[in-house]
């Protein structure tokens, strides 16, 4: 009788550990670097781009140079959507100390971002009273995938931080030189321990 409850507890447990890998592999995994260890301000960035803002205005990234950014992709129709709570509440903690989130609606994953840009920013200022600048519709993966985005995910300028994104709600962080020094899966929530910690000693590297 112990014999078979013990070989029934293993396979739970197997199963349980296979159920993570696989999350894991499909959600990605997170990548943090020292901010204070990448001041190299001529190395490319991905705020050398230029965008569209949710309302179809020209946006050029490097404005934010100097700041502590965030970078993500979210959907309107996902299951990490409440993560724009999350958003918000950190961007006003810390936006006065120079921290900024910049949100790319996203389409490519399972249709979750069906949505005009209209739509997007109705829904996003509706529902989570969201503040933080929201750009243009975009792809973040395939054959369309943006120009920031190839930078962000592919070699050579992706070093540490290549790889597809994964899902929406994938999160980067940009020192206050414009090098990319973090990046979070989906599951990671933005107002996680190791998220603010990560935007708190960014922020005190000057």
């Amino acid at each position: 009788m112990i014999t078979k409850i013990l070989i029934a507890a293993t396979l739970v447990v197997a199963v349980a550990l296979f159920t993570i890998v696989k999350v894991q592999k499909v959600m990605g995994s997170d990548t943090v670097k020292d901010p204070t260890a990448t001041a190299d301000k001529d190395k490319p960035s991905p705020l050398d781009f230029k965008v569209k803002d949710i309302d179809g205005k020209d946006v050029n990234l490097a404005d934010y140079k100097g700041k502590v950014v965030m970078i993500v992709n979210v959907a309107s129709k996902c299951g990490f959507t409440p993560q724009y709570k999350a958003l918000e509440a950190v961007y006003e903690k810390y936006k006065e100390q120079g921290f900024v989130i910049i949100g790319f609606p996203a389409n490519n994953f399972k249709s979750q971002e069906p949505g005009s840009d209209d739509e997007i920013k109705k829904f996003c200022t509706d529902k989570y009273n969201v503040t933080f600048p929201m750009m243009s519709k975009i792809s973040v993966k395939g054959e369309d995938k943006a120009p920031l985005y190839k930078f962000l995910t592919e070699e050579p300028t992706a070093g540490d931080f290549k790889g597809d994104i994964s899902w929406n709600f994938n999160k980067f962080l940009v020192d206050r030189n414009g090098q990319v020094f973090a990046r979070f899966a989906s599951p990671t929530k933005p107002d996680d321990a190791q998220v603010t910690g990560a935007i708190e000693k960014a922020l005190a590297a000057k």
